[in-house]
């Protein structure tokens, strides 16, 4: 990254923008969808205003148009609002049953975690306070979790074991609720950016808005100073209603750069030691958060990158393909875009994906199909949009093995059909999600098999 704070050229006015988007990438794609859910909703979820939970009443489907959604669990999600006070978050007793609330600041830093890793299934209460709070928490509460920015978003995910569960699930999802401690009021919405600013230049002025409604921890806000040239740090009327046409210009070109450069850091990283096929799994892709880690962390430097500056990257790219994922020690995720032979997973071609013994996890283990770019869920006349330790009917080998078809068309044999993972017609990538993951999951001994090509 630059370091230039006065740029005296277009070409280095453009470098601090691509840098600019890189860092502030997490944040106008986390408020967005702060924004969907509250005034649109997204698949099987309601448009829910601030705190409240909003339910899905099904599993997620290709309708649920968000990146890399899980079909495991079902969704149960709070846009959270602190400006007027501390909010209770009362949880209940799911009988031993898996379940998580992550707690995700409008950074997308996932700051906190109720569930049964962290806190146990029994039932109770807990605090939610805004930044800097110094008040007493009632003596009923289980704990107070400290948000680091005044809106943030609590991402609830209850197992399902399919649609017979459902009745199960969603009695329990009414039992999740959110009620603030005082009758202070809350606001209603988010900051506007200006609808007057061009199209090409919205990312920035909605970056400008939010960041001053949203600041983030102390080191990152004198990062941000950085960017003074370039009108992000401007308050009251937007610079970019009527920009400077080298200012517009560099804006344009960075955030080409920027979107390149994150484009980049979510793809497999090159390396010509490892064997076609393998899994990208990377159980500190959500280490970004080095300043704020609360209930049911890990505030370790084992779960913090090193460098700081090198996380912003980190943190845009794990927005891109996974926003709201968890820490590795919650859930590890992995992906591939290629088999055996190096070739783009693609549904002209049939492969198969052989577990000689199942993933060490503590709760469960699936495998979810995507398409590309976009990573969302794959239709498909079967309606199964993963497969894991749970899907009923699964047909094992004699030796304990289990392997996964995955193509287009739907196969004749039973067995397979069994087995079938559907894909869609051109290229795809499908992710492998192992919840409460083994230590060798963590240190990398365990390697998940590659998938291969048929004929």
């Amino acid at each position: 990254m630059t370091s230039r704070t006065s740029p005296s050229s277009t070409d280095s006015l453009a470098d601090l923008a691509a840098d600019a988007y890189v860092y502030g990438y997490p944040l106008v794609f986390d408020v967005s969808m702060i924004s969907a859910s509250l005034y649109q909703g997204f698949g099987a979820l309601p448009p829910t205003p601030f705190n409240r939970f909003g339910h899905a009443t099904e599993l997620a489907t290709p309708d649920t148009h968000f990146v890399s959604v899980n079909n495991d669990t079902v969704y149960s999600i709070a846009q959270v609002d602190l400006s007027g006070g501390p909010v209770l978050l009362h949880v209940p007793d799911t009988s031993g049953a898996y379940y998580v609330l992550q707690f995700v600041d409008a950074w997308s830093n996932n700051f906190a975690y109720v569930g049964k890793r962290p806190t146990g299934t029994e039932e109770g209460d807990w605090l939610v306070v805004p930044p800097g709070w110094a008040g007493s928490a009632p003596e009923r509460v289980r704990g107070v979790i400290e948000a680091p920015t005044a809106v943030i978003s609590v991402i609830g995910r209850n197992a399902c074991d399919g649609p017979d569960d459902l009745p199960r699930v969603q009695a329990l999802q009414q039992r999740f609720t959110l009620a603030p401690l005082d009758t202070a009021p809350h606001r209603t919405g988010l900051p506007t950016p200006d609808p007057d600013v061009p199209e090409q230049l919205r990312f920035y002025e909605q970056l400008r808005v939010w960041m001053a409604d949203f600041p983030p921890a102390r080191p990152d806000q004198d990062y941000q100073e950085r960017f003074q040239p370039l009108g992000l740090l401007e308050e009251g009327l937007s610079p970019y209603v009527n920009p400077d046409p080298a200012l517009a210009e560099a804006l344009t070109e960075g955030l080409a750069a920027g979107k390149a450069r994150v484009e980049a850091a979510s793809k497999p990283p090159a390396d010509g030691n490892r064997p076609p096929g393998s899994w990208e799994t990377n159980p500190h892709l959500f280490d970004y958060n080095l300043d704020h880690l609360g209930t049911g962390t890990i505030d370790s430097p084992r779960w913090k990158i090193a460098d700081r500056q090198a996380s912003y990257l980190v943190r845009a790219a794990a927005a891109r393909t996974g926003l709201w994922g968890n820490h590795g020690y919650e859930a590890v995720y992995a992906y591939t875009f290629t088999d055996t032979e190096g070739g783009q997973l693609n549904g002209s071609r049939s492969y198969t994906l052989r577990f000689e013994q199942p993933p060490p996890v503590e709760s469960f283990w699936s495998v979810t199909m995507y398409d590309t770019p976009d990573y969302y869920l794959v239709a498909n006349p079967a309606d199964r949009y993963s497969l894991g330790d749970r899907t009923p009917g699964l047909v094992y080998g004699e030796d304990g093995s289990l392997t996964v078809l995955i193509q287009r068309e739907r196969p004749d044999d039973p067995a397979e059909a069994a087995n079938w993972l559907p894909a869609p017609s051109g290229d795809f990538r499908p992710m492998i999600r192992l919840y409460t993951p083994g230590q060798s999951v963590l240190d990398g001994t365990y390697q998940l098999p590659p998938i291969v090509a048929k004929g």
